[in-house]
């Protein structure tokens, strides 16, 4: 893979400021030039409607065919409720050591949990998921280290826990693997 950037591609509509802040995350924390961008795709043909969510996996997998490319690891950035057959719902998904990854917006908002709205909250457990994503691209698995973006997140809470960072034994693999790309 000849790596020059990372993209990150919106569908449906975000705010701008949040896109941007998401962007200066990501290009603080690779140190690679990122570009935003808008994407269209009918997403009907992902809903599964006795669960009423849409399937991740087939979502990954029409990101990586359509909209990835060897010169970029790319992120889609959705708003849907995402699931795998495996799990109730997820907040995002990569493919370990590719190109692609998606993150749902979703389920990251206090107000779907009943506690009053916070933006700043939001844009945080938006910036750390879309990076922890972005980890996994570059080959990083789940960390131990509590407050590593590495960490698997379950639920908001875990997401809260964490930092927007990769600890210095993830930091470590990601220059590794930067190295060899």
């Amino acid at each position: 893979m000849d790596l020059q950037h990372i993209s990150l591609i919106s569908f449906g509509y975000f705010d701008a400021d949040l896109l941007r802040n998401i962007a200066e995350a990501v290009k603080k924390e690779f140190l690679l030039e990122v570009y935003l961008r808008e994407g269209h795709m009918d997403l009907s043909e992902f809903y599964d409607p006795t669960r009423r969510q849409y399937n991740g996996v087939k979502l990954i997998r029409e990101l990586e065919e359509s909209f990835s490319s060897d010169s970029s690891k790319t992120i889609g950035l959705f708003n849907v409720d995402l699931f795998i057959p495996i799990l109730t719902y997820i907040f995002d998904q990569a493919f370990l050591g590719g190109r692609t990854g998606i993150a749902s917006s979703y389920r990251l908002s206090n107000e779907r949990y009943g506690i009053n709205s916070d933006s700043v909250i939001f844009h945080k457990r938006y910036e750390k998921e879309v990076i922890h994503e972005l980890g996994h691209t570059f080959g990083l698995i789940h960390c131990h280290i509590p407050t590593c973006v590495m960490r698997s997140s379950t639920y908001v809470e875990d997401i809260d826990q964490k930092e927007a960072h990769l600890c210095p034994g993830c930091r470590s693999g990601y220059n590794k693997t930067l190295r060899q790309l």
